[in-house]
Formats: structure tokens, sequence, C-alpha cells
């Protein structure tokens, strides 16, 4: 298996400087990650320092806590896009999650879905603070919607990945979409476990540390 292309190397720290974000970029060039994950004010830095490479610019929208209006989101996600995103992960309105108002769960990733087109979304929803149900409803309102992929987690809340959160993701959606299990995934070990419990995708920001345990 080619792990590193399961990495999206990972910076989303509110005080990371330029030379944080070129760091990230030229170790995702070094390594050949799938992507790069940074804040949407970082597309344009990291798509000029990725330039050349096959490394992809992922970025996140509505984050950390996904409880700005969907027109927000929206918009969001058009200038990021506009900016060089590749890929998109959109926090879900978790509120409305834990409120059980799925059909304004899907209206809104549907609505990010149209603003991507073609490009890669991945839709958070913080499993840490769902319950089993609320987590089946949330993967299925993201596949009815056209998403992607379903990810765990922000890495900004309770707790991240878990291999049962990772599991019950990929039973529910079937083979058809992509599981990013994100947050708390720190050695090649962690990693494994959430790949074989079904993820196609692992956000880190110790994907360097996990690929030079590799080498020893």
């Amino acid at each position: 298996m080619e792990f590193n292309k399961y990495i999206d190397h990972t910076l989303l720290k509110p005080n990371a400087l330029d030379k944080d974000i070129e760091k990230i970029c030229n170790e995702a060039k070094q390594y050949n990650f799938k992507s790069v994950c940074v804040n949407p004010c970082y597309v344009k830095l990291a798509k000029k320092t990725l330039l050349g490479s096959d490394v992809l610019v992922c970025t996140v929208i509505g984050f950390p806590l996904g409880a700005t209006t969907t027109k927000a989101k929206v918009e969001e996600t058009k200038s990021a896009i506009n900016d060089g995103a590749d890929e998109i992960d959109m926090v879900i309105n978790i509120s409305r999650t834990k409120e059980h108002d799925y059909q304004y769960l899907e209206k809104e990733i549907s609505a990010v879905k149209k603003a991507c087109g073609e490009r890669t979304l991945k839709v958070i929803l913080e499993t840490c603070l769902l319950s089993d149900d609320e987590i089946v409803a949330a993967c299925l309102a993201s596949k009815n919607a056209g998403a992607n992929f379903v990810k765990t987690s922000t890495g900004f809340s309770t707790s991240g990945a878990t291999v049962h959160a990772v599991t019950l993701m990929r039973q529910t959606v079937g083979p058809e979409m992509g599981v990013k299990a994100s947050g708390g995934v720190h050695n090649f070990q962690e990693a494994m476990a959430m790949i074989t419990a079904g993820a196609t995708r692992i956000g880190a920001s110790s994907g360097v540390a996990i690929m030079k345990s590799l080498n020893k």
C-alpha cells in the first residue's frame, strides 16, 4: 500500500505562521502526501508552495464549530476554491444534527457540494458529540447530498477519531464514499487501526513522524 497517499498533512492551529505553512507543504512534497490541510487564509500560499507537485490543497469550512449559516459556508467554499483549494472539508451544523433536523443537514451539505462542483467534499461530523444513531443519520444525509467523504472530527473538540466511529461510518456509507479519520492519530499503529476499520484517508499533523517510523 502507498501509505503516504492516505495522509492529509494538517496544520490548523490559529497561530500558524507563513513559515509553518511553507514547512508542511515542503514536507508534503518530500513524502508525496495526498494533500495539505490548512485554514482558508493559507490556501493561496499553500497552492503557490506546492506548485509543480501533485499534492492537493485541502481547506476547512465552517471550522471548527460548524455553527455558521449555510450561506456563509457556501461563500467560504467559493472563496477557497477561487484561491486554489482542491478539496473542501466542511463542518456540519452539529446543533441541528442533535435536534435531528436531518433535512436541514442534507440541504446544507448539498448547497456546499454544489459550490464545490467536481472538487472533493468531505463532511466533518464531529463524532465525539453525536450518538451512534446521529452518526448514522449524518452519514446518510452526507451521502444523499452527494458528498464524497465523511470525516470523523475537527481535532478541536472533546476527542478525535475512534475505531468504533470509523467502523460505523464505513458500514453506513458503504464502499461508494470515502471515510476520513482525523484527530488523535499519532502513529502508524493508530493509523492502520483506522484504515483496517474502513478509513481511506487519515488527517494528521504527525504524518512526517509516522513516515519516519516506517523507515527505521
